[in-house]
């Protein structure tokens, strides 16, 4: 049996695999939130890795404030780059393998075209420098790593655009969603599930990859589609919103290309509609039966 550590386990990543954990019992699990683990700390670590076999360990744990990032950069590269060289270099004195969870923000979104993982990286804002810098740590120290560069994450679990798309709606509250960013919402679940299928198979395809559902939208497109799906664009005003300012700028374009990561595993992708339904229909049933009547 693999032993699997998820470091910042009460995270949205973290909170989708331990809902996948109850299922998933030929794994044996080890959640550990930030409070009870501080990836920051080289003690904790020891503590953790020094006292039991760990084969996998996926590191859900970051700064994911993109905003706060900007006045709090210390911070932001404390978490997401030099606590993840700390973490790589403990997973190489184990001889384990690191999966480690990326982003889109990588990108300056002055592409066209989806996001290779070959493409030049040039991040405009702190958060995606911060999570460059923890990627590059990872490609210097180890050989057996898993990076995955994720987009729009959401679920049922935590603070997240779906989430709050859903609560503003119920309330009846007017929407004004932006539609300068597109990009590819992804359910943390699917990515969840794929992450469990990978250490389950032992898929040994180590690398650097594109993770996220199929197709693209923009923010208005996204709330749009949440909407239509539980009938309350019967209910609620949506407008498209072409003058939303934010402090940390954020790419216009960050769809990710998968067709590297399809190849590698023979992963058949969810499109981000079907993805988002399936979200709805599994987590929010009396929502949709609601809506129905």
């Amino acid at each position: 049996m693999k032993t699997v550590l998820v470091t910042g386990a009460s995270g949205q990543l973290g909170s989708c695999l331990q809902k996948i954990a109850n299922e998933r019992l030929e794994i044996d699990w080890l959640f550990l939130t930030s409070a009870e683990m501080s990836v920051s700390s080289k003690k904790d670590l020891r503590l953790v890795f020094g006292n039991k076999q760990i084969d996998y360990c996926i590191n859900c744990a970051a700064y994911t404030n993109v905003e706060k990032a900007e006045s709090e950069k210390d911070k932001a590269f404390d978490i997401n780059a030099t606590a993840v060289k700390e973490l790589a270099l403990i997973c190489k004195e184990h001889n384990l393998v690191l999966i480690h969870i990326s982003t889109d923000y990588v990108f300056d979104g002055e592409k066209e075209l989806p996001y290779l993982e070959t493409d030049l990286t040039n991040p405009i804002n702190v958060y995606g420098a911060s999570k460059l810098q923890g990627e590059k740590h990872i490609q210097e120290i180890l050989d057996k790593y898993f990076i995955f560069r994720t987009s729009w994450l959401y679920s049922q679990f935590g603070h997240n655009f779906f989430k709050t798309v859903l609560k503003k709606a119920y309330e009846g509250e007017t929407l004004n969603i932006t539609t300068a960013q597109t990009g590819t919402p992804t359910n943390a679940n699917d990515l969840a599930e794929f992450l469990t299928n990978l250490i389950v198979e032992g898929n040994a395809n180590y690398g650097l990859y594109h993770f996220s559902n199929l197709g693209a939208t923009t923010w208005y497109g996204f709330a749009k589609k949440i909407l239509e799906i539980t009938a309350l664009n019967e209910k609620v005003e949506l407008n498209k919103d072409t003058s939303y300012t934010t402090i940390a700028k954020r790419p216009q374009n960050s769809v990710l290309d998968k067709e590297k990561l399809e190849t590698s595993f023979k992963i058949d992708l969810n499109t981000w509609e079907k993805a988002v339904e399936e979200l709805l229909r599994s987590e929010y049933k009396d929502l949709l039966e609601h809506a129905t009547r």
